[in-house]
């Protein structure tokens, strides 16, 4: 394939290509693993947090990176002008730098794994990036089947939230697999909303995203459902006493909820005007976890005080 070199003054086209607050993506399910490791035993590495934070980063970056390398492959990403690929030019200089990212990443895991003398956080972060490979990587590819939401559901949250409690705790709870729930529907949310404004190249591409496979409407409704379930299932465990009272401070990030669902119903099938409702779900994926892991924690100080 070869790709048009734009601009490198175009300042704009390089932070979509950077994009800083999808990395969000990569610091909440460690977040709120932490948090509901300390909510349980009033203990806080902040070492292994730190380390794990930077670590979940570099992680992301690879995925990000490979994932435009990869995309470059099947021309879906002809018309992306922010495509780091197609900002440099240099698709050869991604994938090196991305598995540059990799590698750092995976010896901030290892660094976990020595100081507690256990291989089970490791062993989960390479699931976590075996299924970030299976989703753009050849010959698999599957997130053009369709199955890219599933597997960032279990990345970044059962699995994910799961390396973060146990790189805490060294052990399981039921508490920490609920909470991953939210999470890996969260994270979900993003993935999917990046698929309305694209579907005409997804089509072209072969790639059968949900909303191909759907179309833009039935899309939009499974939107306010997927939404939706954060909210009620942060309630449900409340009440179930899984969750303390405190996590349904999450509920505060139900205005961006709200305006995500509403901006998609009404620009579900136009392209231009849908394709920032990604960002939209960042926002509902940052302050959602962000303020139900902080009610984990201020649980914590409340036991304590």
């Amino acid at each position: 394939m070869t790709t048009k070199l734009i601009p490198y003054s175009n300042n704009k086209l390089w932070m979509a290509a950077i994009k800083p607050p999808m990395y969000s993506v990569a610091i909440m399910p460690i977040w709120v693993g932490t948090a509901v490791a300390y909510a349980e035993t009033k203990i806080l590495n902040s070492t292994v947090f730190f380390t794990f934070l930077i670590a979940a980063i570099l992680i992301l970056a690879w995925e990000n990176l490979s994932n435009d390398v990869f995309d470059s492959e099947t021309g879906i990403d002809i018309n992306k002008h922010h495509s780091l690929v197609n900002l440099t030019g240099n698709k050869l200089l991604i994938f090196w730098l991305g598995n540059l990212f990799l590698g750092l990443g995976l010896l901030g895991i290892l660094m976990i794994a020595w100081w507690q003398q256990d291989l089970t956080v490791i062993g989960i972060i390479l699931l976590c990036c075996g299924l970030g490979y299976l989703y753009q990587g050849p010959p698999f590819r599957l997130g053009y089947h369709g199955l890219g939401e599933i597997l960032c559901f279990f990345a970044f949250g059962p699995l994910g939230v799961a390396a973060a409690y146990y790189s805490q705790t060294q052990t399981w709870s039921l508490t920490s697999i609920a909470a991953s729930l939210i999470v890996g529907i969260a994270t979900s949310l993003i993935l999917f909303c990046s698929h309305f404004h694209q579907e005409k190249d997804d089509i072209a591409a072969g790639k059968r995203s949900p909303i191909v496979r759907l179309g833009t409407k039935k899309a939009a409704y499974l939107l306010h459902w997927s939404t939706g379930s954060i909210y009620a299932l942060s309630f449900i465990f409340v009440l179930l006493g899984i969750f303390p009272v405190w996590t349904l401070l999450s509920w505060l990030s139900l205005p961006s909820a709200i305006k995500l669902c509403s901006h998609v119903q009404e620009y579900h099938d136009q392209p231009e005007k849908v394709s920032n409702c990604k960002f939209i779900a960042v926002a509902v994926h940052f302050w959602a976890c962000l303020l139900f892991g902080l009610g984990f924690f201020l649980y914590s100080g409340f036991q304590l005080s």
